[in-house]
């Protein structure tokens, strides 16, 4: 069931960049953990401002090719913290499982390729039927 459309996905990337800047001061976590976050929070920023979708800029990268690059994240966030050997500190370990769950239940509610995406995707004045 695909229930999110392309502009309300841009709204949940840009929320959800927010999210992973202030994230380590809100989770109380520092070190390398909180660089990745912010770096993260970075790469999510550039990722929704070059895809093709009415919250994009440049609209350079293809919707779909954006929901692939997030679904990968999703999975790579949920087994990041015993990949990059930080499993054992409980709040970065939980805020980065939580996060690629949710930006996994996002990708399974987006509708990369609907029509009316496409279309507003290039046309910002192009109408919802």
């Amino acid at each position: 069931m695909r229930v999110i459309g392309a502009f309300a996905h841009g709204i949940i990337d840009y929320a959800m960049v927010i999210m992973l800047a202030v994230g380590p001061s809100v989770a109380g976590f520092r070190g390398k953990q909180a660089i990745i976050c912010y770096a993260l929070a970075l790469v999510h920023l550039m990722l929704t401002l070059i895809t093709r979708f009415p919250l994009g800029v440049s609209k350079s990268l293809p919707f779909p090719l954006h929901g692939a690059i997030e679904f990968v994240v999703g999975l790579l966030l949920v087994v990041l913290p015993w990949i990059a050997n930080f499993s054992t500190g409980t709040n970065s370990r939980n805020f980065f499982i939580a996060i690629g769950v949710l930006i996994l239940v996002i990708w399974v509610l987006t509708d990369y390729r609907s029509r009316r995406s496409a279309g507003r995707a290039t046309d910002p004045e192009a109408t919802v039927r």
